[in-house]
């Protein structure tokens, strides 16, 4: 399949052209054959001329001088064949270039004068003939027919030629046609091209919106776009909002219930109610902020992002080597300089720092975050040299609620983040063994 539209109009148009001028071809070369047999004619009615005017009958008998008019009838290669017949169509005078062509031609006197006409010998030579009936002197037996012939051979070279002229006329205005479709192709698709540099601008921030500078063909296109991004901004900013009236509205009830788990703590008789309350209660923090994360960190259908991803890194490693200091963990990052991601800054924040916070929390002291570039995009991988997740688990660790480390507080929803956020994007999570021991998550990102 073709995808360049420019493409696709030069071969339509070239198949055309190619179509038009093998239909005009037939045409023209018609033209020329009846143009150029036209041409015989008049030469050979020419020649013929010369000869009755050369004639002169005394006592019913033809007299012709020894030198003609024209100097090439009196030549043995001057290619001029003239023939006079009787009445009686006997041969009583030929020219000189005559005598090396055995012609077995006879004349017709069917009183129309003269005759154009293509004859074949036995021996398979063809020639032009023109034939005219004269009456010298009114008298009827002094009744003589003047032919003048003209090989085809002498045709069919000069029709070759104009063919190979033709076709090389063809072929040249055909690449000249060519160039000058291609030429205005690249002119008329200008619009196109600054069209897709406005979106590609959009996409990448550089803008909000399409520039009205368009033909009016694309008017419609580009108000449709610019409404479908207006649209979507504006839904963003609704979405923004109702989160944060969500979790306002939710944030005091929680609270409440809160400390009145913490009163009946101070209870003896009520500390496992206590207990389950509050067991309870964080896990309806933590279910309100996973819901509030994946309706938020959603992908935008229009805008491209490209976050440079060291910065983003040592920000989360500086914060979580506060968290395990204990541990004094040790972060590789291989990375290529520069290096950018195509994920919205607030959905790689909430991938990486889920991440980090798992490579962290199960390492045994180093943590090692590289990128490479692949075919189709580039990949992330996260590694550890911790106790690894055993194969038949990897995927029930990737479920909502699931965890392998009961060890620790939680619900085991940031993995389930992570591949609600990776999957928004197109991209592919996978679970591997690490050469550093543990586990290594790796997020093949595509790059359009």
């Amino acid at each position: 399949m073709i995808s360049s539209l420019r493409i696709r109009l030069m071969l339509a148009a070239t198949v055309l052209a190619v179509l038009f001028m093998l239909a005009l071809l037939p045409a023209m070369q018609g033209a020329f054959s009846l143009a150029l047999q036209d041409a015989i004619e008049q030469r050979l009615a020419s020649d013929v001329t010369t000869l009755i005017s050369a004639a002169r009958v005394e006592n019913n008998r033809l007299q012709m001088p020894a030198q003609l008019p024209d100097e090439r009838f009196n030549l043995a290669d001057g290619r001029l064949l003239g023939y006079i017949y009787n009445r009686e169509g006997r041969l009583v005078w030929r020219s000189k270039d005559t005598l090396e062509e055995n012609i077995n031609y006879t004349p017709r006197y069917d009183g129309h004068g003269n005759e154009f006409a293509r004859i074949r010998e036995a021996n398979g030579k063809e020639f032009f003939v023109y034939d005219v009936e004269v009456k010298l002197l009114g008298g009827k037996s002094a009744a003589f027919s003047f032919v003048a012939l003209q090989p085809l051979r002498d045709y069919e070279t000069t029709l070759e030629g104009l063919r190979e002229n033709l076709y090389l006329g063809f072929g040249a205005a055909l690449l000249v046609l060519l160039a000058l479709l291609w030429i205005g192709l690249t002119w008329g698709l200008q619009a196109l091209r600054r069209l897709s540099q406005e979106l590609d601008e959009i996409e990448s921030g550089a803008r909000d919106s399409l520039s009205e500078q368009h033909p009016s063909e694309l008017l419609r296109l580009t108000g449709s776009l610019n409404r479908l991004l207006h649209g979507e901004r504006e839904q963003r900013s609704r979405y923004r909002d109702s989160l944060d009236d969500l979790a306002h509205s939710l944030k005091t009830p929680l609270t409440v219930l809160q400390g009145v788990s913490e009163d009946m703590a101070l209870r003896p008789a009520d500390r496992d109610q206590a207990w389950v309350l509050q067991s309870q209660i964080e896990r309806m923090s933590q279910q309100i902020g996973y819901q509030l994360q994946r309706a938020s960190l959603r992908k935008s259908g229009l805008v491209r992002h490209q976050v440079r991803l060291r910065p983003v890194l040592q920000s989360l490693c500086d914060t979580l080597d506060k968290v395990y200091r204990d541990k004094q963990v040790r972060v590789n990052l291989d990375l290529p300089e520069p290096c950018y991601v195509p994920i919205e800054q607030g959905a790689l924040l909430e991938m990486l720092g889920n991440l980090l916070e798992n490579a962290y929390r199960l390492c045994l002291g180093e943590v090692r975050v590289s990128v490479r570039q692949t075919l189709g995009g580039i990949e992330l991988c996260v590694e550890d040299d911790g106790p690894g997740v055993p194969p038949d688990q990897r995927a029930r660790i990737l479920q909502r609620g699931e965890r392998l480390d009961r060890q620790h507080p939680g619900q085991g929803i940031g993995l389930a983040v992570v591949k609600d956020i990776i999957e928004s994007y197109s991209a592919k999570l996978t679970l591997d063994d690490s050469p550093l021991g543990g586990a290594a998550f790796r997020i093949q990102i595509p790059v359009v």
